[in-house]
């Protein structure tokens, strides 16, 4: 094989389609198997360079760029200066300790990120074998012949062997806003790059028509690889919730340096006390407002929540969704692969003179075609129902044959068949086509070489149509498949019994209603005898054609998304449907999956026809929208916002893009999804499933539920610190608890209790709650009532056995260390109370029903024992053992602190006081648990 250019020297887009085919020794049908894995060895994967991740030493440095670090460090300057050089030591180990905390975190959520980029690689349609197949695009290598067409993006640098009307959109390579012309022609050697119209370059956008394309460079050797554009990933970590953390820090540490300053001024100026003690007192102030924690536990909780939703095939592009998620009040919805199976099978045929019936499900071709008698045109469609009577024959029946071979020829999608089971390549409405003809006993493939294809009009969603031109038996005929309403504006006559006949619109539009109201899908089938020559535009399409029947597709709805959509109305969100097919269709199908609000359905007619004002009211009363545009999905996005309404939009086409950017989410198909919308979302369902959008919204209310239950759990333990240093300050008394010790309790509950939470399994009643306010604080005045009341409760337990302690004679290392046990053990006991924000923890499941928290409240308790026993950890903290008394002391306290925290929660559930309406049903939450 000649030796392809690895510098671009090969000037591929003046060489004739042949000629370059030759080059690279391919021709039109594609590489076989063992050719391409060759080439694949040879040439290596068709990837761009990937961008160097932070190197880990500027991961670690960027641990310390934080206000509440830096006056950590401040603190320990200043005590070596003043000479405590223990308390200075202390304080930098455990701030190198925190900062290695979240380093190693940090890491772990970035490889949880990167776990998740490579199924967000993009596919590629190609003809290997002869075949087509679809392949991930990094297996692409130079003389493969790809498929492309509107909403792809290009998978490699292609030199065009055969163009449809296609257009590109290569704003990343040249800077050209508008999208351009394409021809497979040659153009001259020495043309601008944006003036190449023979090729079609990786990373670019198709937005009109369809084409086959040679790959001539893959890789870093494309254009876009060349010029080292980069592939869009994952974003970082930076959500707002860390934003708004990081502000919250800001402002903490102003009031941390004037309070500490003021409680040191105090002291010495009120209570005549040195002023080395009261600057170390200020140090210790310091210290126990600082939540060193928290951050790094934030971005955890996040980074664990976006690797459960990829195992849920819900794989989240950009972070902010995960808080999103929790908020949303309405699920704007696709119909056809997201709430229905996508396993088109053709039920019913609408001829002029008769309907036929098939039976048989799903892609197997094991099935026959019967008369479908008076009685039965009526019936309700279901998968299960078998057809009746004898079997029909073609060769009986010709405008029948007439239609499946139309429906044939007029399609792309190929019927295979691996390991014994049958499967659609393409498009699955036009597979049932295909399925139905192999049943009617035509053989597809023979069909297609004795008839080629011509020229093609690729679907469109502002035509819904496509069309082809093929020569038939010496004769060129136009054949046209599409939406009924639409093909009826250009049909004028109808075949019956072998004659064209005029059309009679009022009838079709009966059968339309009809086969729409027993749930099917219809499309319309049409035809016309073509001019001399090898293609057509689309005003040879739109008038004089023959109408040759309907088909009804049957889509049954997913049993999981029945069950989702129940769940979403339970969890107040509304699921809407947005669809191209015929209302009736919409309706039928929206009724069976439990849709709230289906007495009837708006077409995007009726969309058109509104003021936006009329479009928000109906946005609330209707749940299905059908015969809608992308254009539609936009306006009812904005509908919905201009109410204050937080909705997901989903969405597969190039066109889908402007509404996935407008929704609060937008989320993409895996599948059957463009890489154009990919791009313009959120989320990517990897299954195509309604389903997984709950189950990424239950997952996304988990992740903020128990980051919320995490600040709110470490801030009472930095309250009580900083409550009982400021009033020994304050009243001039010695510290029940000295700065060294307070950043250990703070760097063990970190490590253990800190992380326990963010690992909560959901609470009962989590998907029978509102949604949440996305303009709700953080902390509301109910969580800022419980960081105070808890904050209180700590200090109140903790400088009392103190003052006990010291009061039955006990030194102040005996005393201190007492606290610093209540403390923990304080902590301990609150973090049980923090498994249900308001629910009971009083229960076998409330005590005993979490894996992590049991084992970061043994892990704690170890470590603490050590901490009380060890005799260099004695030196070091400056505490005493404590007997058998003071551990009796200090559970008692512990369980009576858990025992009124529960009291405080039976007082807001028995008199309804906090998120009025959803008490009852914690309550009830509360009783499953126990």
């Amino acid at each position: 094989m000649t030796d392809r250019s690895q510098n671009g020297a090969t000037d591929w887009h003046a060489l004739s389609p042949e000629e370059a085919l030759d080059q690279l020794e391919s021709h039109r049908e594609g590489l076989d198997s063992q050719d391409a894995k060759r080439r694949l060895d040879e040439y290596g994967p068709n990837q761009l360079q990937q961008a160097e991740s932070r190197p880990w030493y500027r991961r670690l440095a960027e641990q310390f760029n934080n206000v509440l670090m830096l006056i950590l460090i401040v603190a320990a300057v200043a005590s070596q200066l003043l000479g405590h050089s223990l308390d200075a030591a202390v304080i930098v180990a455990v701030v190198v300790i925190i900062a290695l905390i979240g380093f190693f975190q940090e890491g772990k959520a970035e490889r949880a990120l990167d776990s998740i980029r490579t199924m967000l690689s993009p596919q590629a349609k190609v003809l290997r074998d002869g075949k087509r197949a679809t392949l991930d695009a990094e297996s692409l290598v130079p003389g493969d012949i790809v498929l492309i067409e509107s909403g792809d993006r290009v998978p490699a640098d292609l030199r065009l062997i055969k163009s449809q009307r296609l257009r590109t959109q290569e704003a990343p390579l040249t800077g050209e806003s508008e999208p351009v012309e394409k021809s497979s022609e040659a153009v001259d050697a020495d043309v601008a790059l944006a003036e190449r119209s023979a090729m079609a370059h990786a990373g670019t956008l198709v937005v009109q028509g369809s084409a086959r394309g040679l790959v001539v460079e893959t890789g870093r050797h494309t254009q876009i690889g060349r010029i080292s554009e980069m592939l869009q990933g994952v974003e970082t970590l930076k959500t707002p919730l860390l934003a708004q953390l990081d502000r919250a820090g800001n402002v903490l540490a102003i009031f941390i340096v004037g309070g500490a300053a003021f409680a040191a001024a105090f002291g010495i100026f009120v209570h005549s006390q040195p002023a080395t003690e009261m600057f170390m007192a200020a140090v210790a102030l310091a210290v126990a407002a600082i939540p060193q924690g928290l951050p790094a536990i934030v971005t955890i909780g996040l980074a664990i929540g976006v690797q459960a939703m990829a195992r849920r095939n819900a794989i989240v592009r950009r972070l902010p969704a995960v808080e999103t998620l929790g908020s949303i009040s309405t699920i704007f919805t696709d119909k056809t692969g997201t709430l229905t199976r996508n396993e088109m099978t053709a039920r019913a045929i609408r001829l002029a003179a008769r309907e036929v019936r098939l039976s048989g499900v799903g892609f197997s071709p094991e099935g026959s075609l019967h008369e479908a008698s008076e009685s039965a045109e009526g019936e309700t469609e279901d998968e299960t129902r078998e057809e009746k009577g004898e079997t029909l024959d073609l060769a009986d029946y010709p405008d029948l044959e007439r239609l499946l071979v139309a429906a044939v020829l007029c399609n792309e999608a190929e019927l295979k068949q691996e390991d014994d089971r049958w499967f659609i390549e393409g498009d699955p409405t036009e597979g049932a086509l295909v399925v139905a003809a192999a049943k009617a006993g035509l053989d597809v493939s023979r069909l297609r070489e004795a008839s080629p294809c011509l020229d093609t009009l690729p679907f469109e969603s502002e035509y819904r149509y496509m069309a082809t031109l093929n020569e038939i038996e010496g004769e060129k005929r136009i054949l046209v498949k599409g939406a009924p309403d639409r093909l009826l504006d250009m049909c004028d006559r109808v075949r019956h019994d072998g004659e064209e006949v005029a059309l009679d619109t009022q009838a079709w539009e009966r059968h339309i209603k009809e086969l729409s109201a027993r749930g099917l899908r219809v499309l319309a089938i049409a035809e016309k005898v073509a001019d001399e020559g090898e293609s057509f535009e689309r005003e040879d399409v739109e008038q004089g054609l023959v109408l040759l029947g309907m088909t009804g597709l049957l889509d049954p709805p997913r049993e999981a998304a029945i069950e989702a959509v129940k769940q979403c109305l339970a969890a107040g969100i509304r699921p809407v449907m947005i669809t191209g097919d015929h209302p009736e269709t919409a309706r039928a199908i929206a009724e069976k999956l439990g849709f709230s609000q289906t007495e009837h359905a708006l077409a995007g007619r009726d969309i058109e026809a509104m003021s936006d004002e009329e479009l928000e009211k109906s946005v609330r009363e209707v749940d299905v929208f059908a015969r809608a545009a992308p254009e539609h999905k936009l306006r009812l996005v904005k509908a919905m916002q201009a109410q204050g309404g937080i909705c997901a939009m989903t969405g597969d086409g190039v066109n889908d893009g402007p509404a996935l950017k407008r929704a609060d989410v937008g989320v993409s198909m895996g599948i059957q999804g463009t890489e154009a919308a990919k791009e313009a979302s959120e989320m990517v369902l990897a299954d195509d499933d309604f389903a997984t959008i709950e189950r990424a919204i239950e997952e996304g209310r988990k992740v903020y539920d128990n980051i919320r239950k995490t600040i709110t759990f470490l801030l009472p333990t930095n309250g009580a610190e900083s409550l009982a240093v400021l009033l020994a300050m304050l009243g001039g008394m010695t510290l029940p608890i000295t700065g060294l010790q307070i950043l250990w309790v703070n760097m063990v509950t970190a490590v253990t209790l800190g992380m326990a939470l963010v690992f909560e399994s959901p609470e009962a009643d989590l998907m029978r709650r509102k949604p949440r306010d996305p303009d709700a604080p953080l902390l509301d005045l109910f969580m800022l009532w419980r960081v105070l009341f808890v904050s209180v409760l700590l200090v109140a337990t903790v400088v009392g056995l103190f003052f006990w302690v010291r009061g039955q004679g006990g030194s102040l290392e005996l005393a201190r260390a007492v606290a610093v046990n209540m403390l923990v053990m304080g902590e301990i006991v609150y973090l049980l109370n923090s498994r249900y924000v308001v629910g009971r923890s009083l229960s076998l499941q409330g005590l005993f029903g979490s894996r992590p928290v049991l084992l970061a409240i043994g892990l704690v308790i170890a470590i603490q024992l050590g901490w009380t026993y060890l005799p260099f950890m004695q030196l070091l903290f400056e505490g005493e053992p404590l007997s058998p008394i003071h551990w009796g002391l200090i559970l008692t306290a512990g369980v009576g602190l858990f025992l009124v925290v529960e009291l405080e929660k039976w007082v807001l559930r028995h008199f309804d006081l906090v998120s009025t309406g959803q008490t009852a049903i914690r309550r009830e939450g509360s009783r499953q648990q126990a």
